[in-house]
């Protein structure tokens, strides 16, 4: 293993949050950083931890095999309300989107206490203000949705009809559709 390896490798075992390339980078004098990423990827690949990338920001984890060896407290299980499910799929969906865009999309008015459920689980963050009357604040989908739900990026989201095929969906009930803006395949 390389000096920049190397130092790559102590950067991101310090690192108290997952870090993008561009950061190591800068961290470690502008060298160049995709190379000595994709090493360690590779060496870590199927030990106990693993170098992982959730949308561009790198980090190490336990191995998702291994995970329960380490908990050692029963995890507070919280289910979303109905809507608050709504408000998370239209949000991955649509990234950006607004509080009336989520509206409109459910049919209903949206509980300010719904969006604010989802940015204390850390899934969902202020992603600024559109550029419209009014200037609406704008919610988009946070690197922790990604890793709770073991997405490299919101294109490995399921569609429709890969939903269907897992019996997630009724074959009738297009209102999945509805809410990620998918085609309905029947």
């Amino acid at each position: 293993m390389d000096d920049l390896t190397r130092a790559v490798e102590a950067t991101l075992f310090a690192a108290e949050t997952p870090m993008t390339a561009e950061e190591i980078s800068r961290h470690l004098n502008g060298a160049p950083v995709s190379d000595a990423l994709e090493a360690l990827a590779e060496y870590y690949a199927g030990r106990g931890i693993e170098l992982v990338t959730r949308g561009d920001r790198w980090h190490f984890q336990t191995a998702p095999d291994l995970a329960h060896l380490l908990r050692r407290e029963k995890e507070d299980v919280r289910r979303l309300s109905r809507a608050a499910t709504e408000a998370l799929a239209i949000i991955a969906y649509h990234e950006p989107v607004s509080r009336a865009e989520i509206e409109a999309i459910r049919g209903v008015q949206t509980a300010k206490g719904t969006l604010d459920v989802l940015m204390e689980a850390g899934w969902v963050r202020v992603a600024g203000r559109r550029e419209a009357p009014g200037r609406p604040t704008i919610y988009a989908t946070t690197a922790e949705f990604l890793a709770h739900f073991g997405l490299q990026s919101r294109r490995d989201l399921p569609g429709i009809d890969e939903l269907r095929a897992a019996g997630l969906l009724d074959p009738v009930d297009d209102a999945f559709a509805v809410l990620t803006g998918g085609e309905d395949s029947d």
